[in-house]
């Protein structure tokens, strides 16, 4: 249930958030994410002191003020951030970090995605599964040439031809 309440607070790009879940069969099921929770209730129901651990969490981040990494790493031409992901049947699959060679192609594994789970900055030994989206900071062509031409298809906007003829 932690896992899940920490993800939903990162995708709605909060560093602190109330987060309503019911339990279902299978796992938590998220009915709500509020940027700004009332915790009276929280803290009457538990007896724990939740706004002094907010407080606490937001003093500890003072150190470490929040920065936009993609554009801090697109600074040199031709690098940047992206996603990969790891099909069925691809190649990557079963492959550690390393064997995958994605660092002789100057290509750095950031953080891995499985599931619900982040695992920042993996090891060079994990084994890779179907379905791991790795982002990764490299050379932005090396990572273009790693999406199958199928997939870049896709992503292509149709183009239509416009009528030229004058009316």
């Amino acid at each position: 249930y932690r896992e899940t309440a920490v993800r939903c607070t990162q995708i709605m790009g909060l560093r602190v958030a109330g987060v309503d879940m019911l339990e279902g069969a299978n796992g938590p099921q998220v009915m709500e994410v509020n940027s700004s929770p009332g915790l009276e209730g929280i803290e009457t129901c538990t007896g724990l002191d939740v706004a002094g651990a907010v407080i606490e969490y937001i003093a500890a981040q003072v150190d470490f003020p929040e920065i936009d990494v993609r554009q801090r790493l697109t600074v040199s031409k031709g690098y940047g951030v992206s996603e990969i992901y790891v099909p069925e049947g691809s190649n990557f699959v079963g492959q550690t970090i390393t064997q995958t060679g994605l660092a002789e192609k100057d290509i750095n594994v950031l953080t891995l995605y499985r599931g619900a789970k982040i695992i920042p900055n993996p090891r060079k030994d994990r084994i890779l599964e179907a379905g791991d989206k790795l982002l990764c900071f490299g050379k932005l062509e090396a990572m273009r040439g790693m999406i199958p031409a199928r997939a870049r298809r896709r992503r292509l906007p149709a183009i239509s031809q416009l009528d030229t003829e004058q009316h």
